[in-house]
């Protein structure tokens, strides 16, 4: 008989429903559901720019409606277990019961009782605040030196200072990647539910190195409501190999799954996606979509510096038994779409345009910060540049320029991994844009001088749930058995063209340039040279 697995992927805007036969990892049905709550699922408030906010209920709505789609004419016996991946750090306040505050009538009109999405940047003060603490040293030092906005305790201590009402109403808080498999097992109790070693180690400083979230002595120099409600969050974490529950009787009445069917502990979206592209040691998987994450595994028993300017270091988040290491963009396809809605020509159009361009023919260069830097500079107060244009520039010179500029952000990270004894032995790009843009893929192989590998999934953080669904089903005793039969490449590989490599190795140190004196206190230099070496670049380009 069939085994089946499924995965959950909630991303930025939709959550998807991937239904996978476990022995081959074929993909046999999906289903998408766009939250429908504010602006593409995101509840923005217009008097702040830096605020995204999401609606639980909006999260177990998909779930219902997806898990139903992919589940008519199976047999939900034929599943053998399930996973979930979601974006982080995106945390929400919740009650004694495990409930989101947005579900109670008096907060309903209250965003800082709703879901705080990755890109929600409201606490860059907090996340400063945090770098700066002569406490937060060792802390720090796990995840590239300096705290980010976008993650678990500057969130939370920016609702505490901002909207306390909602801060002294919250029993705990919980990543969505745990609230989840919480709400559809029915392990709701926030001292009971399975926290996700992932989420709580490249977000909230959890490491088992000193015993577990940071201490409470270092949360009440930031704020003593933080040290208090240290012991109403957790003490342990579990890697997605790990069971977080079986389906509930409710869930599986709402989705015809099986009751008690095994669900693992969930996990951020791109670890996922890694793990369904074929991460290993030596491999760097990129997961390109609006923002961009960058994963690699490292062996426990190898050293391992600790980097700056990652998004952490944690011991099982990727693969269970290798140390996994985070980096990424902030935004890539949202920096795509800028170009589109300013410009108003399509994707297609833009693309098809931008081909025409030999590298440095635009005269163009681009800082990549549009949403902040997530790596290296770890900044989210950093904003995007482009530098170069005249009266004649072209819609597509923007694009391939902002294009160009991930490409050269991407090789940052990678120069970062390398400098630190993290050998990058291959790229393996995962996510929608490395899916549908050869235009972007031969960009990346040119600027970063390597071969540029897909995976042979197009549905690669669905996939990855789907696979840890397997270990915790039974199918496979690890992820590294289930990758074997559930995980490839596409046979096309886009190689590095040398002509373009040459030029792009100069772009790359004007970037380079502007990057280190936009982006770092240390710099000291002239920017004199900047637009007449663009210039010169540009002409030869022509010629």
């Amino acid at each position: 008989m069939p085994k089946l697995t499924l995965g959950l992927d909630y991303g930025t805007n939709s959550v998807r429903a991937l239904l996978v036969d476990v022995g081959t990892g074929a993909e046999l049905a999906s289903s998408v559901y766009d939250y429908p709550s504010g602006e593409a699922g995101i509840l923005l408030d217009r008097r702040d720019p830096n605020l995204a906010r999401q609606n639980p209920q909006d999260y177990l709505d998909g779930f219902y409606t997806t898990v139903k789609e992919v589940l008519q004419g199976v047999d939900p016996a034929d599943v053998i277990g399930l996973g979930i991946d979601t974006t982080g750090s995106s945390p929400m306040p919740i009650d004694r019961e495990g409930n989101s505050l947005a579900s109670r009538p008096e907060f309903e009109d209250d965003l800082a009782a709703y879901c705080w999405l990755w890109k929600d940047h409201t606490s860059y003060k907090e996340a400063q605040e945090i770098t700066d603490s002569p406490l937060a040293t060792a802390y720090l030092a796990k995840c590239g030196g300096r705290y980010s906005s976008e993650w678990f305790w500057s969130k939370i201590l920016h609702c505490a200072r901002t909207a306390p009402k909602i801060f002294e109403a919250a029993y705990s808080w919980a990543e969505y990647c745990d609230w989840i498999p919480a709400q559809i097992t029915g392990n709701k109790d926030p001292h009971a539910m399975a926290r996700s070693r992932c989420a709580a180690g490249h977000k909230a400083m959890f490491a088992d190195e000193w015993g577990g979230l940071p201490s409470e002595e270092f949360l009440a120099s930031l704020d003593p409501r933080l040290a208090d409600l240290r012991g109403r969050l957790y003490s342990e974490t579990l890697t997605s190999d790990k069971v977080a529950g079986g389906i509930s009787a409710e869930t599986a009445a709402k989705t015809g799954l099986k009751e008690g069917t095994p669900v693992a502990v969930g996990a951020f979206d791109a670890h996922f996606g890694a793990v369904a592209s074929g991460a290993k040691p030596g491999t760097l998987v990129k997961i390109m979509g609006t923002s961009t994450c960058d994963c690699m595994a490292h062996p426990l028993e190898e050293p391992l510096a600790d980097v700056p300017g990652l998004c952490g270091i944690v011991k099982g988040s990727v693969l269970p038994d290798c140390w996994g290491l985070e980096a990424g963009q902030s935004a890539v396809g949202d920096l795509f779409n800028w170009v589109v809605k300013l410009t108003g020509r399509s994707h297609g159009e833009l693309t098809e345009d931008g081909l025409k361009l030999k590298p440095g023919e635009s005269g163009l260069v681009a800082l990549d910060w549009n949403n902040g830097n997530r790596t290296v500079l770890v900044d989210a107060q950093l904003t995007g540049l482009l530098i170069g244009q005249t009266l004649h520039t072209t819609p597509a010179e923007m694009y391939r320029a902002v294009v160009e500029a991930t490409a050269f952000g991407a090789l940052t990270i990678i120069n970062r991994f390398e400098e630190y004894g993290v050998s990058v032995k291959e790229v393996v790009n995962c996510g929608g844009i490395a899916e549908k843009s050869a235009f972007v893929m031969q960009i990346y192989a040119d600027v970063c001088d390597r071969p540029m590998k897909v995976s042979r999934s197009a549905q690669t953080c669905a996939l990855g749930s789907a696979i840890f669904g397997a270990v915790v089903g039974g199918a496979y005793a690890t992820a590294e058995e289930a990758q074997v039969k559930m995980t490839g490449v596409k046979d096309r590989v886009y190689e590095p063209i040398p002509e373009n490599v040459a030029v792009y190795k100069r772009l790359y140190a004007v970037y380079r340039q502007l990057h280190d004196a936009f982006g770092t206190a240390e710099w000291s230099g002239t920017l004199a040279n900047v637009m007449k070496d663009l210039i010169a670049i540009r002409e030869e380009a022509r010629a």
